[in-house]
């Protein structure tokens, strides 16, 4: 039975850490394109105003910023500051994989998790938790304090992937569950209709939400090391296909990339954050990757 603890990796907490949470973290990094200021250059509004939107109280424009902008903000109290984050993660059979690597996808997506958790109620920011397989299965509320990080991983230690998912439909009931604007990580290896997927996205962003999707994929699953004639089984449905792995692994290695280029671009589209991730990447690699990323992008 593991324990929630040996999910906490501390060469990932460590290595991220290590970053100034507030000047490094949540400007230049993971969290800006929340926080970021709409005033390039005027740090001092970083965290105090946004955009108005229809229904927001008049008595709250501020005209000095409209003066300077021509455009019309809110003032934002330290209440509105903080992110709301959950964790969506998929409990598909599939999720239970792996070939050689000493993580499962799951356990894999489980470490990302655990890490990004407690970096959000470092800074104070609400996380939690909704687990999905065909349905819901889990939902842990929003909250910030020290043990809601015990909570998460609990909760994640004591499940077993098992069954078929339904991805798309299920980020659909989140968006009817989550009524106030947060950002949903997404951790999945999307082994689904990528269509179907890509439309929950837009309906998500559309109720205001940011998204963040990890694609977790297996090492194998990406470079299909394997040789011979092979019996290969779709964990969800049973289906299995006898195949020359040497003959197929052009095939297959350009399928997968095709896959992950469509949501790249598809994610693109939608302002979805993509992730592509396979489980021999050390964590932190794959947390600061992308956290250079985003610090590209504002």
């Amino acid at each position: 039975m593991p324990t929630a603890e040996k999910y906490l990796r501390p060469e990932v907490i460590q290595t991220v850490a290590r970053l100034d949470l507030r000047a490094r973290f949540i400007v230049e990094g993971f969290l800006s394109g929340l926080h970021a200021s709409p005033f390039h250059g005027f740090s001092v509004e970083f965290s105090e105003h946004r955009r108005y939107t229809q229904g927001d109280d008049l008595k709250d424009l501020d005209w000095g910023v409209y003066a300077r902008t021509d455009r019309y903000y809110i003032r934002k109290y330290q209440a509105e500051t903080n992110i709301t984050g959950f964790l969506l993660m998929d409990l598909s059979e599939s999720m239970a994989y792996t070939y050689r690597q000493e993580l499962t996808k799951f356990e894999y997506s489980i470490c990302l998790a655990a890490a990004l958790s407690y970096l959000m109620i470092h800074q104070q920011d609400p996380v939690g938790l909704i687990t999905f397989g065909e349905k819901i299965q889990h939902s842990i509320p929003a909250h910030s304090r020290r043990t809601q990080l015990s909570s998460i991983l609990a909760t994640l230690a004591s499940v077993r992937p098992a069954g078929p998912t339904e991805v798309a439909l299920n980020l659909r009931r989140v968006a009817a569950m989550v009524r106030h604007r947060s950002l949903l990580m997404l951790f999945s290896d999307l082994l689904t209709d990528p269509d179907e997927v890509i439309q929950s996205l837009h309906l998500l962003r559309h109720a205001g939400h940011d998204v963040i999707l990890f694609h977790v994929l297996d090492e194998a699953e990406v470079s299909f090391p394997f040789e011979g004639m092979v019996d290969l089984e779709d964990p969800e449905t049973g289906e299995s296909m006898l195949l020359d792995a040497r003959g197929m692994r052009s095939d297959y290695q350009e399928a997968v990339a095709e896959l992950r280029e469509k949501y790249r671009k598809e994610c693109q589209a939608a302002q979805v954050d993509y992730v592509p991730l396979d489980t021999s990447m050390p964590f932190d690699r794959a947390l600061l990757e992308y956290l250079a990323q985003r610090k590209a992008r504002f």
